[in-house]
């Protein structure tokens, strides 16, 4: 006898798999609970996780080109030249936040689809609530620690792990170092520049914003690694969470005892029952015409919406 949820061998001296949990007889996924497609999804956010990343790196190398135009603003004693170099960063700087917004956002809904999908996973047992998806992101001091606890336990339960996975703690850190790292840096900088002149005349003057970028980049450097990083496994964890979410999902179909079609066993007569040929039931999915896809069967998973039930 095998298990339905993850293919293992079961033994009849245990009630449930070694593996995965699921009680022997239960289904990959449970009839009646609510469940949502994340394979769309999960993907979409990888791309804006990547985006965000490869933008804040171009933003932290930004003081590269800023030494440049220090320097030419220095030879010719221009300050345009100067203020150039400020509109030029923030020209970098915007497509990062913008990136930034859409990735959230992504991410945010992600997590509270995989974390819903669990309620629906025979033998998986979570405790952290579907609730703290979304708002352990958003809750100041809390989002230092629930959604790397959700994220993990969706992993484990996802993966079949006794343990959480190593890429969910390399995640984390490298996220801790960045979003915290990030801050400080900018509040150095931003003391760094309020004690620049604020018109420059002379070579000395001309010669502090030289020293301003040059001494910005090194400091800049850390965050960009720890983004690159924190992406980086967040993608590898998304994707690999979202394929094994999908795969279970689809294993929810209804097993009817011989197949119409000339198989022996089919009761082609027995009322209630299908014709042969005729479309099976599904319980709980909404008549044809009577509107879209029916979140409470598992066996018709609902299409990647823009809204989190959707």
């Amino acid at each position: 006898m095998h298990c339905q949820t993850c293919g293992d061998a079961t033994s009849p001296a245990f009630d449930e798999c070694q593996r995965c949990g699921t009680r022997h007889g239960q289904p990959a996924v449970l009839p009646g609970v609510p469940t949502y497609a994340v394979r769309g999804l999960g993907l979409a956010a990888c791309v804006a996780v990547g985006a965000t990343a490869v933008l804040f790196t171009l933003s932290a190398l930004f003081p590269l080109v800023g030494v440049r135009l220090a320097r030419s603003a220095a030879e010719r004693l221009d300050r345009d030249v100067l203020l150039g170099a400020v509109l030029a960063e923030v020209l970098v700087t915007l497509p990062f936040i913008l990136a930034l917004l859409v990735a959230a956002t992504l991410v945010v809904i992600w997590t509270w689809r995989v974390r819903k999908n669990l309620d629906a996973f025979g033998g998986a047992t979570p405790t952290q609530s579907p609730t703290w998806a979304i708002a352990g992101w958003l809750v100041p001091f809390a989002n230092f620690v629930v959604p790397a606890r959700v994220v993990a336990e969706v992993a484990r339960l996802s993966l079949w792990r006794r343990r959480t996975p190593g890429l969910v703690v390399l995640w984390w850190s490298a996220w801790l170092v960045f979003s915290i790292g990030e801050r400080v840096v900018a509040k150095l900088e931003e003391s760094r520049y309020e004690r620049l002149t604020e018109f420059p005349r002379n070579d000395e003057e001309f010669a502090t914003y030289v020293d301003f970028y040059q001494g910005a980049l090194l400091p800049r450097l850390a965050p960009a690694v720890a983004c690159l990083v924190a992406a980086a496994a967040f993608v590898v964890l998304v994707r690999r969470i979202s394929a094994a979410q999908q795969d279970r999902l689809a294993r929810a179909v209804p097993a009817w005892p011989g197949w119409p079609g000339g198989q022996p066993g089919w009761p082609a007569a027995h009322p209630g029952w299908p014709a042969p040929g005729a479309p099976v039931p599904v319980p709980g999915a909404s008549a044809p015409g009577a509107g879209g896809p029916s979140v409470t069967s598992p066996q018709v998973p609902p299409e990647v919406g823009g809204t989190i039930g959707a």
